[in-house]
This record gives structure tokens, C-alpha cells and sequence, in this order.
């Protein structure tokens, strides 16, 4: 009785439930991460989800909403949970879950294989969903740790290669329970914004557990549901999650996500070089065949003008020819024509007559009158004796 009656702390049983929760949740004021295999897996009404949480020496009751259920789970898989721990009224010990991501090799690839078959079903994987990164980028959004070697890597390259890009940075966890969380609101705040072309989800290489938040479902739907393009750079190249499944782009590492997003200065460079020389050799081409074709012109040109002044020449030959003949045909007849002229006027020269013997009489013939009598060669004086009219 002595014990009973010493000066400790007396409640009743539901004083003593409320104090110890109290006392727990001083103790789990920011959750505590639990670690264990599944063990006895059920969703009861297709609203809660109730299992127990075990290892080799002690097990735990834990609950949460079917809806906080962010990962396909089953008995045997290794996972750690954060959530709280209360006792309930009826003076069980329970486990009351908020997050909850899989541990260990096996039990990520368990997971992996059954979220990735469901979100294969419904489409969220599909290429004709995929698209490919704006032209002519200059607007970038990056989720990344900016405390992170990936995201120092990323930063490097894309300096070293291009200059001039815009490049908005959300600073998130990307590795552990709250990482898809900070992730999802870093897209929603990126989308709602506008001011980029395309988001970077990039993280470095690490271990299964490190990389294990990139398969949460609600991250890979944000990202497949992303209005901007999305590209994703986790990991190394051989390793693979739901995220670069959902994601537009997949870059096997940050590095090469900053290669893709970024042009190359130096082959840019060479580039143009390219395209200018192509461009002079194209022009010199150019030139060489318009000469060319400027002197087959001319060429045809020339023959064209001496064909037509062949042709204009044998032409003004035809008509001088013809005018010839003519003047000479027009010279023949005036020639005629005078031979005959002057014969006729040779008829009637008088000494033609007086050269066949006849003579001319001049003066006034009546008896007595003296006439004058001229032949071809003499010229006489005549006295008339007798007129006689001719019958």
C-alpha cells in the first residue's frame, strides 16, 4: 500500500492515453521515418490502407489514406515510412503513415515494375505524347539541388557552351521523402508562371535509395501533365526511372542535358564557317554559269545579227540586182530610142538628100525671078524663064 500511496502521477485511463499522446507527439513534433518490411498488406473500403511495419525483433500497426498511397505496395517490400505515432483509445499502439517510399534494391525494382505496368496501361509513357524541345531556346526553368554536384556540373557546361540563356532556378530536395513533393510545386510554380521554354528536372548519379523518389506516382503524373516541355537529366546513363519515362526528353546524365539545351559555341562557329563557304562556292558557281551562259548568249547573238546580215546583205544584193537590170534595161531603150532618133534625124539633115543627087531650090520660083540652087557640094544662081504647075 505503501507504493500505492506514494507520490506519483495518478490518471485515469483516458488521461493517461491523452498524456502519453502528448508526450509523443512533443517527441515527433516534425514525424519520425520508421524503416521495415511490409508485412500483413490491405486497403480496407478502398479508402485506408493498413499494414505492419516489422523487422527481426518487433513490429508496428501503421495506417494512412488510400490516396497518400504514392507507390504500388505489397507484403515483403522493404520501405521507410514517416508519419507519427499515437495510442488509441482502445490502448493500442499505432503508426499513423504521411510518406512512404521503398528501400533497398528489390523492393524499388518491385515497386518500379508495378507502377511502371500501370502507367504504361493508362498511356502516360506514349512516344505521340513526347514533344521535342523549342527551337531557338533561350528560356530555361532547372529543378535541382543547387548544393549539388549535378546541378554544378550542369551550370559549367551550359557556360562553357553557350552564353545568353535565361535560367530559372527552383532550389528542391531530390533525393529522400520530401523530395517529390518539392518537386511537384516546383513544376506547378513554373507552369503557372510561363516564363520559360522548357524544364530541367536534374540530379547526379547515387545509389537505387538516392534515386528512389523519382519514381513516386504523383511526380511522374505532374511531370507527364507538365504544359511545358520537360526534360530530364537523373543519374547516370544506365540508370532509369518513372520520371524520364514520363518526361518529353530523357538526358543519360546532367551534363548531357546541358548539351542538349545548349548549342555548341565552337560548332556553331564552324558552322557558319560551313555555310559561308558553301555559300561563297555556291555564288562563285553561280557567277561561273551566268558568265557562261552570258557568252553562249552573245555567241547566239552574234550568229543571230550575221545570219540577219547575211540575209539583209543578200537582200540589198537582190534589189541592187535588180535595179541594175533595170537602169541597164531603161539605158538599152534610151539608146534605142535615140539610135532611132538620129536616124530619123539623119532622114532629114539636107545634105543627106542632096547626098542622093538632089539640090535645093531657094527664092521665089515665077518666071524671071533668080533662085538660088545649092547641092552637096556647089551653091548656083538661076534665072526662072517658065513656071509650069505639075498634074
Amino acid at each position: 500500500m505503501e507504493e500505492l500511496n506514494a507520490e506519483s502521477p495518478r490518471f485515469s485511463v483516458s488521461e493517461f492515453i491523452a498524456v502519453t499522446n502528448q508526450t509523443l507527439e512533443y517527441s515527433q513534433e516534425n514525424g519520425v521515418l520508421v524503416e521495415g518490411e511490409v508485412f500483413e498488406f490491405k486497403v480496407n473500403q478502398g479508402k485506408w490502407v493498413f499494414f505492419d511495419l516489422k523487422d527481426e525483433e518487433g513490429s508496428i500497426s501503421c495506417f494512412m489514406p488510400l490516396w497518400q498511397l504514392r507507390i504500388p505496395l505489397e507484403d515483403g517490400m522493404k520501405v521507410v515510412v514517416k508519419g507519427s505515432a499515437k495510442v488509441t483509445n482502445w490502448g493500442r499502439f499505432s503508426f499513423t503513415v504521411q510518406k512512404i517510399m521503398p528501400v533497398g534494391e528489390g523492393s524499388i525494382k518491385k515497386s518500379f515494375e508495378k507502377l511502371k505496368k500501370k502507367l504504361e496501361k493508362e498511356g502516360l509513357f506514349a512516344a505521340d505524347k513526347k514533344r521535342p524541345l523549342p527551337e531557338d531556346l533561350t528560356k530555361i526553368g532547372v529543378i535541382s539541388s543547387t548544393s549539388a554536384a549535378g546541378f554544378a556540373d550542369f551550370c559549367k557546361i551550359i557556360n562553357a557552351r553557350w552564353g545568353g540563356l535565361d535560367i530559372k532556378v527552383c532550389h528542391t530536395q531530390v533525393q529522400g521523402l520530401a523530395a517529390p513533393d518539392q518537386i511537384i510545386r516546383a513544376l506547378k510554380y513554373l507552369n503557372e508562371r510561363g516564363e520559360v521554354q522548357v524544364i530541367a528536372i536534374i540530379r547526379g548519379g547515387g545509389s537505387a535509395d538516392d534515386l528512389a523518389c523519382f519514381n513516386d506516382e504523383e511526380l511522374v503524373r505532374a511531370i507527364a501533365s507538365s504544359k511545358i516541355p520537360v526534360i530530364t537529366g537523373i543519374g547516370h546513363e544506365v540508370d532509369e526511372s518513372l520520371s524520364d519515362l514520363a518526361a518529353d526528353i530523357r538526358a543519360s546524365t546532367p551534363s548531357n542535358c546541358a548539351e542538349m539545351l545548349s548549342k555548341d559555341r565552337v560548332a556553331e562557329s564552324n558552322k557558319v564557317k560551313d555555310l559561308l563557304s558553301h555559300a561563297r562556292a555556291g555564288l562563285l558557281q553561280k557567277i561561273d554559269y551566268e558568265k557562261e551562259s552570258l557568252a553562249n548568249t552573245v555567241i547566239a547573238m552574234n550568229a543571230a545579227v550575221s545570219k540577219h546580215l547575211d540575209a539583209l546583205s543578200a537582200k540589198v544584193e537582190d534589189n541592187l540586182q535588180k535595179i541594175r537590170r533595170e537602169v541597164f534595161a531603161k539605158l538599152d531603150r534610151a539608146e534605142s530610142d535615140l539610135a532611132h532618133n538620129l536616124k530619123i534625124i539623119n532622114s532629114l539633115n539636107p545634105d543627106q538628100v542632096l547626098a542622093h543627087g538632089y539640090a535645093i531650090l531657094s527664092g521665089k520660083i515665077s518666071p524671071g525671078n533668080v533662085v538660088k540652087i545649092t547641092t552637096l557640094k556647089q551653091e548656083a544662081t538661076a534665072q526662072i524663064k517658065k513656071v509650069k504647075e505639075r498634074k
